[in-house]
């Protein structure tokens, strides 16, 4: 193929435009500028009053510290496009007053920016909320103030109130007023309030994702880019629509692109991030072989006790995941009566569940064990029931799984979660039911199997549930799928899964060159992935019980997942006294 030196050539010339524009209204030349040649391609008015914002802001305010506001909010749940949108708006409402002063042209290609956006996005924009708010703004710059309905008005006097501002805290604090007001009421009292939000570390936040498997060269590398993205996206005027439709058909998640290097490097920082494997190389790759097929094809489970329990070194991670354990006791402690009362309750349950399947009648019969004192009877009465026949109960032996899920989305409650998952195995410890406790997650194709305690571990093993602590994503069918292929080795007549998860199996993607990748694993696929898992596991004897504490947008794809067999728990505090009914109804079946 002829390589097109002009198109080239066209394209350094396009950089170099939007960079020295950048560069010239910031004043900083050191500024790291990634020019998007590809906006200014479809609309250059557009490109070049995004890198006039851009500059704008760097200029004038705290570039970094409104985009680490952004990442922590997206932490704790945001939705990624509202959120933006009052970002981009509450940022060109504050920095173009002071920008036009110092540089009137500006008031020219913000014009010609902003009619573009009329004529191509009218439509998209006029059917959500934000994009009429959007609209309404961009109204009011190309043909002066007017009034509008009521709920969009207020959010403009609460834009135009910015004009004039110095600090990048009070854009911080109008986006977040915005957001929790107009576009997620329940925010605040779900997650905390902005300082509750601006307190988190950055530490914690790169645990969620795959971030916090790098070193800390890498980890410092990542986060620069993250910010680098995010700077880019709040100063950015016009919404990729390629974009968002691809990354809808991803699931709403970005595919993540590592090079050589860090593949090389994977399996040192599954050790050092999750603790060492509890199987040899040769069991790892039977066990692969044998469950990672279909939609799993490409992955690999990882059995390990923990971090906590088998580290390799002392490092932020294995920190990280001590201080959560420390918190996961303290609920104990702090709560210590009331689960005494929780697990003697659910233990006396059990015991009595079992004690009467273990009754024993003993009935008259014409066979069985012969009775001395009957033989007289014969000749002289017509019964021939001179036997005794010992009818038991059904005495069938249980064992229990419980599977939970330790992703990123249980990080808002995960000592409750250590807790109430301590109150059932204590319980079942108590009851002799032998049972396993394991938590999952999945980062990059290894799907991580987190084993607190084992089938026929004493009870003190139970306190490792308090190691529970999450990260990263959710595989809940290979969870599953892995689960109960050990389950269904055990000698018990009666097998009992439950898992608990939140009704969103999902999987960032990481596109590894020349290397294998898994199938996008999000969506619909996903759930019903994880469905089939189910029938299948229940097709083979073994009884599931799903157990969701999700939001309830996700409760109809609990449904799909568990059929009838599920329970939704509005607070995980609920958690054990679900499972404790659910175990006494098949105890007493």
């Amino acid at each position: 193929m002829k390589y097109d030196y002009n198109a080239e050539e066209n394209r350094m010339e396009i950089e170099n435009r939007i960079r020295n524009l950048m560069w010239t209204i910031s004043g900083d030349y050191d500024l790291d500028v990634k020019p998007d040649v590809e906006a200014f391609a479809r609309n250059k008015y557009i490109a070049l009053y995004d890198a006039v914002k851009q500059g704008a802001f760097a200029r004038y305010f705290d570039m970094n510290a409104f985009s680490l506001y952004i990442i922590k909010k997206l932490y704790y749940g945001a939705e990624e496009g509202p959120l933006m949108g009052m970002a981009q708006l509450c940022v060109d409402a504050a920095g173009y007053p002071a920008l036009v002063k110092d540089r009137p042209g500006v008031k020219g290609i913000r014009r010609k920016a902003f009619e573009a956006m009329l004529e191509h996005d009218f439509h998209r924009l006029n059917q959500s909320f934000a994009g009429r708010v959007k609209l309404s703004f961009i109204r009011d710059a190309l043909d002066g103030r007017r009034r509008d309905e009521k709920r969009i008005q207020e959010v403009k006097d609460c834009l135009y109130s910015l004009e004039g501002a110095s600090d990048t805290m009070e854009i911080i604090r109008m986006t977040d007023f915005l957001y929790n007001k107009y576009v997620d009421a329940a925010f605040e009292r779900k997650h905390g309030n902005l300082e509750h939000v601006l307190a988190v570390e950055l530490q914690e936040i790169v645990q969620d994702g795959w971030q916090d498997f790098l070193d800390e060269e890498m980890y410092e590398s990542v986060m620069e880019q993250f910010l680098e993205q995010v700077n880019q996206q709040v100063t950015t005027l016009e919404e990729l629509q390629e974009e968002k439709e691809e990354k809808k058909k991803r699931g709403g998640k970005r595919i993540v692109v590592l090079d050589e290097k860090a593949i090389a490097r994977m399996h040192t920082y599954m050790e050092l991030n999750f603790g060492r494997s509890c199987l040899t190389d040769m069991e790892q790759e039977r066990m692969n072989r044998r469950l990672c097929t279909g939609a799993h094809e490409n992955c690999s489970l990882y059995y390990t006790e923990g971090i906590l329990a088998d580290p390799v070194l002392s490092n932020a991670q294995y920190v990280n995941a001590k201080k959560q354990s420390e918190r996961n006791r303290l609920l104990y402690h702090n709560s210590k009566s009331i689960v005494k009362h929780n697990i003697d309750v659910m233990t006396a349950s059990l015991r009595r569940a079992l004690t009467l399947r273990t009754e024993v009648d003993e009935i008259p019969s014409e066979f069985g064990a012969i009775v001395p004192n009957r033989l007289w009877r014969i000749g002289r009465t017509d019964t021939s029931k001179m036997f005794t026949r010992i009818i038991k109960q059904n005495n069938s032996d249980f064992v229990v799984d419980i599977l939970i899920d330790a992703s990123g989305s249980q990080r808002d409650r995960q000592s409750q979660v250590a807790l109430q998952a301590y109150i059932i195995s204590r319980a079942l410890s108590n009851a002799a039911i032998p049972h396993r406790v394991m938590g999952f997650c999945t980062f990059w194709d290894y799907t991580v199997m987190q084993r607190y305690r084992e089938y026929d571990s004493p009870a003190s093993a139970d306190e490792r549930i308090f190691e529970y602590n999450t990260s990263a994503n959710n595989r809940d069918g290979l969870a599953i799928r892995a689960a109960a292929d050990s389950l269904a080795q055990r000698e018990e007549d009666n097998k009992i899964l439950i898992v608990l998860s939140d009704g969103r199996p999902n999987d960032v993607i990481v596109n590894r060159p020349n290397s294998r990748n898994p199938k996008i694993y999000c969506g619909d696929y996903a759930v019903q992935d994880t469905a089939q898992e189910v029938r299948k596991v229940r097709n083979a004897g073994i009884f599931v019980l799903g157990v969701f504490a999700g939001k309830d947008a996700d409760l109809a794809a609990e449904k799909t997942i568990f059929g009838k067999d599920f329970a939704y728990i509005r607070d995980i505090r609920n958690f054990s006294a679900v499972v404790s009914q659910y175990l006494q109804k098949l105890l007493d079946w």
